[in-house]
């Protein structure tokens, strides 16, 4: 079936969705309730990197209205070079992860799962960028995504340990304080992104050459974030083709390539992978209709996440521009669901413009969901 073609099922298209987005799915030694993810969104609402009472709630209305796993926004690590914003959660201090454990206590109460999302942005800082104004940007090369010397410096072998460490650390607070596993953020040209992608990795070392030694360094993180939980807490891996700064960017032009970055990853201890694309129906390779999510799963043979317009008929580019979204059919995305393309759908802009498209969806309500309006980034409604 190509991407195009009507939807053949004789089932109505409301109770289909219910039922196949109901249905549980089991990773490592989590089970998801259902298919529905919400999708990580920075949403800078956290002063001084502390979740407060207002972050709670957000998170809570979506899990009680039936999101089955909540991906939080993009916290970080501790590390002096992680961040730029003093609004974005971290995940490390003591009242920071005081914060965090009371947004994984209230998602659970209200029935859902949760994993927060660790961070660190590589070159994309800019020297003078809070928490830590005299830290500088590092990343495998010094490279910023457009190819250009940033004010940075390419990271020594002391760099790479501290990171690692950081990562690790978060990870074991995230199973400490009660979350139900970790993301590891490896994609739209952040840190461990920039290691994977030729653009921004230049090193010679035996971290830089080939995908393999390019995923050397992000493999290794994994491994110490694996030996830092218990062998049952699910660790996530998102990574992506595009970067935030060249839509156009790509990590693998072919199956063969994109395997050699994903195998590596997968053996160093990644249970799901979450594969973000800007539009989840776009076939990633010549000569097949499977998405990047539809090849991680046949590479890896792990639980993968889609994403990417889920819903809505405009990309997150023009919600970038301040543009609005109208609702569209989900139609082919359970066409793939059924197929055991992937395994979990992520949903972003939808969910943050209603917090109860979870409930509606389930219902089978698909004719009370709401279009997207950019005015939703201004609030945690």
């Amino acid at each position: 079936m190509t991407v195009t073609e009507p939807v053949t099922s004789a089932v109505p298209a409301a109770s289909r969705a219910a039922e196949i987005l109901s249905r549980p799915v089991t990773i490592n030694g989590l089970t998801v309730p259902n298919r529905i993810v919400m999708a990580p969104m920075t949403r800078r609402f956290s002063p001084g990197g502390v979740p407060g009472e207002d972050v709670r709630s957000y998170y809570a209305r979506r899990a009680a209205a039936g999101v089955g796993l909540i991906v939080t926004e993009g916290t970080y690590v501790g590390h002096e070079s992680a961040g730029q914003h003093d609004d974005v959660p971290r995940f490390h201090g003591e009242e920071q992860l005081a914060g965090w454990a009371r947004v994984a206590e209230d998602v659970h109460a209200a029935g859902g799962t949760i994993v927060p999302q660790l961070w660190h942005i590589g070159m994309v800082r800019k020297q003078g960028d809070p928490p830590v104004a005299d830290a500088p940007a590092v990343g495998p090369s010094g490279v910023r995504l457009d190819g250009t010397e940033g004010t940075g410096r390419a990271m020594t072998r002391t760099d790479l340990d501290a990171v690692i460490g950081a990562f690790a650390e978060a990870a074991a607070a995230a199973e400490r304080i009660g979350f139900d596993g970790v993301e590891l953020h490896g994609a739209h040209g952040y840190l461990l992104d920039q290691f994977l992608w030729a653009g921004t990795n230049r090193r010679t070392d035996a971290y830089g050459g080939d995908p393999v030694a390019r995923t050397r360094f992000t493999a290794e993180l994994v491994a110490a974030v694996r030996e830092a939980v218990s062998p049952e807490f699910p660790v996530i891996f998102r990574y992506s083709q595009w970067k935030a700064e060249n839509y156009d960017a790509r990590l693998a032009e072919t199956p063969q390539e994109l395997e050699a970055i994903l195998a590596p990853l997968a053996a160093a201890g990644v249970d799901a992978f979450h594969a973000s694309t800007r539009r989840y129906w776009q076939p990633e390779f010549d000569g097949s209709d499977l998405n990047l999510a539809g090849w991680t799963r046949k590479l890896t043979g792990r639980p993968a996440i889609t994403v990417g317009s889920v819903g809505l008929d405009g990309d997150l580019v023009r919600a970038f521009m301040g543009e609005g979204a109208q609702v569209q059919s989900i139609d082919n995305l359970l066409d793939r669901l059924e197929r055991d393309e992937f395994d979990l759908v992520a949903v972003g802009r939808a969910l943050l413009q209603d917090p109860q498209w979870a409930a509606k969806v389930l219902a089978g309500r698909l004719a009370d969901l709401l279009p997207y309006d950019a005015a939703a980034l201004r609030t945690l409604s």
